[in-house]
């Protein structure tokens, strides 16, 4: 009776195994590419985690994720592509342009979904947002009717404000169309506006030195990779100077700088897993269309408010998404 029932034991046992294997091996597989440093977690990748398990997908059970980290490198996720593309995946989720653009160049043919802040149609992406073609889709951050918006919080929050400096990577795609919107904006509200590219480190400090010389009312920063990742040193600035800076996208409240109208970009990621979805059952990347953002928030840095001597009015306060205090 030991040695039947051990049998049985043993039997199940090995049944369970080949279906767990096969279970493994039919999964779908993502490889999450990122510019960012390694980490334990990334909120976007929990976001789109959290998308994928409300559609069905549970790691270790149907769904794989394997991540890719640049360590602020786009040369070292270049180096990867061979191994990403060797990996297999079913589906391979860019985490933003400096992401997407290696494995653009590198000509990967693996259904790619993006989260990206450009506009997709003027940085050769897709041929439109509708049917964007080949074998790439997903979320575009480029929202310009937020432009304006944006603008008339900042003059809601600095009525004496006057003269606005714009800080942007002039090779940003869409980034033409976006300063337009800008300028009208200001003129609408009766500002100034002065352009100052920074596409460098070094650019940066010129319109620093330009910025402080000649004092400037407030920053607006358009919210794209090159502006997200100086954000600390931006904040930095404005808290010396004491002029007030605004983005588009909340990481750079949350380092310092006075507040942000935008997209909230969780979300966008969170919707990626759709597109996987689709994807994994049949459809083709390039006839899902390219979708907008739909969540907006309004993210105020109380404490750099009250380090710059700025009372933000109650309306705002009341409106906003998240306070930092």
């Amino acid at each position: 009776m030991l040695r039947r029932l051990l049998r049985i034991a043993l039997m199940v046992y090995f049944v369970l195994s080949a279906a767990a294997v096969a279970q493994t091996s039919s999964a779908v597989r993502v490889s999450w590419v990122s510019i960012e440093r390694a980490k334990s977690e990334s909120p976007f990748l929990g976001a789109f985690r959290t998308g994928m398990r409300e559609l069905g997908y549970v790691e270790g059970r149907n769904l794989v994720i394997d991540k890719w980290w640049g360590d602020g490198s786009e040369e070292k996720l270049s180096r990867q592509i061979d191994a990403i593309v060797e990996s297999h995946p079913t589906v391979i989720v860019a985490q933003g342009g400096l992401a997407l653009h290696p494995l653009m160049v590198a000509n990967v043919k693996i259904p790619i979904v993006f989260g990206i802040s450009a506009e997709p149609v003027e940085a050769r992406i897709a041929q439109s947002f509708s049917r964007p073609g080949g074998n790439l889709t997903g979320m575009s951050f480029f929202a310009l009717e937020l432009v304006g918006k944006r603008m008339e919080i900042m003059k809601e929050a600095l009525p004496t404000m006057k003269r606005v400096a714009l800080l942007a990577d002039p090779q940003h795609p869409g980034q033409n169309k976006e300063l337009a919107a800008a300028q009208a904006a200001a003129d609408k509200l009766g500002l100034q506006v002065h352009f100052f590219p920074v596409h460098s480190e070094a650019d940066l400090d010129t319109a620093f030195a330009e910025i402080a010389h000649a004092r400037y009312d407030a920053i607006l920063a358009f919210a794209d990779g090159f502006t997200q990742s100086f954000a600390g040193r931006i904040a930095a600035f404005s808290a010396q100077q004491r002029i007030p800076a605004v983005d588009g996208w909340s990481s750079f409240a949350r380092q310092g700088n006075l507040m942000v109208y935008g997209p909230v970009l969780e979300d966008c990621y969170h919707r990626l897993a759709v597109y996987v979805d689709k994807i994994n059952k049949g459809a083709n990347p390039g006839d899902l269309p390219i979708e907008l953002p739909t969540k907006i928030e309004l993210v105020i840095n109380l404490r750099t408010a009250k380090a710059l001597g700025i009372t933000m009015p109650p309306s705002l306060l009341v409106r906003a998404n998240e306070v930092i205090e």
